[in-house]
């Protein structure tokens, strides 16, 4: 599948300057199954239907993965910790991916909850867009975030129960992650929509996404971002 760009329409624009970008990232490998894909593309519907003029930019990381950072690649990614001679092979996706992300101005991720935790091709994405320099840096004060101005919904999906408050919430490596993630390089809007006790039975499957898609109007009526101009 690949990444695809399309407009929607080009009839509203953020400071009479170019129109808002929302990036669609999915990262579940189920398919027509999955939650987190149906809630992120209602996610994006909603958007759409409620900025004209957004364009979107599509990223299927299960379609079309990214390769996980290995010694190949990091010579071409970090020349600054690469020790030798070594020559990194080329990384045009991870490249495009971080281009698409410094581009958008909303980004929603859906991202089910494995094994405890995020999508190994999710985690390769997030690996290609912290990068120092461009969404954060350190000085003596410590790190700062270069990516603010962004807001991020996340289409979050788990079979089971892990919600603060609930007996299996210190399990929950998946949420607390991406918050901290996207914090750390300067995000603070970030939105979580979120369908869990689905391996529960049907009942309780369909009730969760039900749940889920009725938070999805209060997440799009908020203000969308505006851009601002970070220096490093």
């Amino acid at each position: 599948m690949g990444t695809v760009t399309y407009l929607v329409q080009v009839t509203i624009f953020d400071h009479g300057c170019n129109p808002m970008k929302l990036l669609h990232i999915d990262s579940s490998i189920s398919g027509g199954a999955s939650i987190s894909r149906h809630l992120s593309a209602a996610i994006v519907t909603a958007l759409i239907e409620a900025t004209p003029g957004l364009e979107i930019i599509r990223r299927d990381l299960d379609a079309d993965p990214i390769p996980h950072l290995d010694h190949k690649l990091l010579p071409t990614i970090r020349p600054d910790i690469t020790t030798g001679t070594a020559i990194g092979i080329r990384d045009d996706k991870g490249a495009t991916a971080l281009d698409e992300f410094l581009s958008a101005d909303i980004v929603v991720i859906g991202a089910p909850m494995y094994n405890f935790t995020i999508p190994s091709q999710l985690k390769a994405w997030i690996d290609r867009i912290l990068v120092g320099g461009k969404t954060f840096s350190y000085s003596e004060a410590g790190p700062r975030g270069l990516a603010g101005g962004k807001k991020v919904i996340i289409a979050s999906s788990r079979g089971g129960l892990y919600a603060p408050g609930m007996p299996y919430a210190a399990n929950d490596f998946q949420e607390p992650y991406l918050r901290a993630v996207f914090r750390f390089i300067g995000i603070e809007d970030i939105e979580i929509i979120r369908a869990e006790g689905t391996a529960f039975g049907p009942d309780h499957r369909e009730a969760a996404i039900q749940a889920a898609l009725g938070d999805i109007a209060s997440i799009v009526a908020a203000p969308a971002p505006e851009r601002i101009a970070l220096t490093a």
